[in-house]
């Protein structure tokens, strides 16, 4: 056998245990990691001296004076810091290898005849190289959300955990994404008034469809929504999944909220919500979560005009349960910024006329928050008792840019920080002179 045909099998072989690998789920074990500066995740603030334990793939008990079990494989955390994984509350990763090749883009369906019924769980890639990234950040989980092709319903958004393995659903079809304010307004016409008509005769004819599937003629002249797309958005209706509405302005925000007096049983999530702040004592009387960007302090848009960065602060002072994720670009892909969004919530407590966040409500925001706001903080996001087993190690404060994990466990099973940007770092990193250029290797 030649030398080039020996190293194609070799590649082959290689490969066909990565595959076999990423199929086989690992075995969680129980864990003691001791002496850590720990963070529950709930909002309050670290604990010196901390444990926390996992059996099972769940959390046991966290928190000082923690037992550390019989038998159990203890890790020492001593001067490191020790928190729960964190939630992406909003992005795209999965869905989008490289999002100006379209080919690897799966975030819109700019010429699909559906709409509310496209589901994006089954397109989204465990093998893409973003979420290997973003777990090396610390990031445990996600809420993937689609974009708008054809109409101011995108579909139905998923919550993904971000282990190396193929099945990464934590939970499909969790809400519908719907687009108000600019885009929504173009999807349907052109303004505002014709955006919210059509918002409003949308979900009347999903209501439609519900009392009577067999009646409803998604052919008709008057229909906006056909069969398919109305069966979809029945469980909105009637409050079955959460509508996560995207609004940045002050009137859109107000827009949604108004729809609950036409249509009680709406479960309102708000994404974007720039201009929160200026009717934040309305959205938490509302008792909806937001989902939010930390860094807009620019009038980027018109709907933007009032951004601040004291937006989040603003909101969580006022009551309302305020989540940060990837709502300004790179949504696919830089969903390692969440600390420095919360690490720069903590920084404008220092900044005279700001409003910002303890170090504990940061860190909130960006795990336990996003949890809540998708009716999944029973299972993930914080350390409390009989929560998936998501945590990170860090090597100092996760709020700093300057720390980083240095492990990281998904449902109790321990993740390899290693993705190809470590690996092609750690290969030209010192690279002999002559060995350049040379093939990247799996």
């Amino acid at each position: 056998m030649s030398g080039t045909a020996s190293l194609r099998r070799s590649k082959r072989a290689g490969l066909a245990l990565l595959a076999l690998a990423l199929s086989t789920p690992a075995l969680a074990q129980s864990i003691a990691i001791t002496n850590a500066t720990l963070a529950i995740g709930d909002g309050s603030e670290p604990i010196r001296g901390g444990t926390v334990v996992i059996s099972a793939g769940k959390v046991v008990a966290a928190g000082a004076g923690v037992a550390v079990p019989a038998g159990a494989k203890t890790v020492d955390a001593a001067g490191k810091w020790v928190t729960p994984g964190l939630v992406s509350g909003f992005s795209r990763v999965g869905l989008a290898e490289v999002p100006a090749v379209r080919e690897t883009n799966d975030t819109r369906a700019a010429r699909s005849p559906f709409s509310a019924a496209i589901d994006v769980a089954p397109a989204i890639n465990p093998l893409a190289n973003p979420i290997a990234i973003s777990r090396t950040a610390g990031i445990t989980r996600a809420v993937v959300a689609p974009a708008a092709g054809t109409s101011i319903f995108a579909g139905q958004g998923a919550v993904i955990d971000l282990g190396a393995d193929m099945n990464p659903i934590t939970r499909a079809r969790a809400f519908q994404y719907v687009e108000m304010g600019e885009e929504g307004s173009a999807e349907a016409g052109g303004s505002r008034a014709a955006m919210i008509l059509t918002f409003r005769m949308m979900l009347k004819q999903a209501q439609d469809y519900a009392k009577a599937p067999a009646a409803y003629d998604g052919n008709s002249r008057d229909a906006l929504l056909n069969r398919v797309d109305a069966e979809a958005l029945v469980p909105v209706v009637t409050g079955a999944i959460p509508l996560m509405i995207h609004a940045e302005s002050a009137r859109d925000i107000l827009a949604a909220l108004a729809l609950r007096q036409e249509f009680p049983a709406l479960k309102l999530i708000l994404a974007g919500a720039t201009e929160g702040w200026m009717v934040a004592s309305q959205i938490a009387a509302a008792k909806v979560p937001v989902i939010t960007a930390g860094l807009e302090d620019l009038p980027s848009s018109f709907e933007k005009l009032a951004a601040t960065q004291s937006n989040v602060g603003r909101m969580v002072k006022a009551g309302v349960g305020v989540s940060m994720g990837m709502l300004t670009g790179d949504d696919a892909l830089q969903l390692r910024v969440a600390t420095q969004q919360a690490g720069n919530m903590v920084a404008l407590t220092k900044v005279p006329g700001a409003t910002g966040l303890s170090w504990g409500q940061a860190l909130r925001t960006i795990t336990s928050a996003p949890a809540e706001a998708m009716g999944l903080g029973d299972r993930i996001g914080s350390l409390q008792p009989g929560r998936a087993g998501d945590v990170v190690i860090w090597d100092g404060d996760p709020l700093e840019m300057t720390s980083a994990p240095i492990g990281v466990w998904i449902d109790g099973v321990e993740q390899s920080l290693d993705n190809r940007q470590t690996r092609l770092r750690d290969r030209y990193a010192n690279p002999a002179e002559g060995a350049l250029p040379k093939a990247y290797e799996w």
